[in-house]
């Protein structure tokens, strides 16, 4: 778990392709990294249990569809899409966890 300030995520979400949407729930922002699709993961992940790489996240107490992110380097203003999953049973149990566990930046 890696806590970063929201500008950081916004940033780790931008690619020559374009941008990749960021996730938020229970006031956390975050993105993750899932770990290759083994024969072991699969079956870990068909008894219920999930492996993550890496867990970046930012506090940003309200929800809000689009961020945007003035950026230097490319002279312009990029806007990252931001989904709710509120309704995810893993990300509500992962931010509380987070909330609770973690010191927040």
């Amino acid at each position: 778990m890696i806590a970063v300030g929201i500008d950081d995520l916004l940033r780790g979400r931008v690619t020559p392709a374009g941008t990749m949407p960021l996730y938020w729930c229970n006031g956390i922002l975050f993105t993750f990294s899932s770990m290759p699709l083994t024969d072991e993961v699969v079956k870990d992940y068909m008894r219920g249990k999930l492996h993550w790489l890496e867990v970046q996240y930012a506090n940003m107490p309200e929800y809000k569809p689009v961020l945007s992110l003035n950026e230097e380097e490319y002279k312009a203003t990029i806007n990252i899409r931001i989904i709710d999953t509120s309704k995810s049973k893993v990300h509500d149990e992962l931010t509380r966890w987070l909330k609770s566990s973690v010191k927040q930046v």
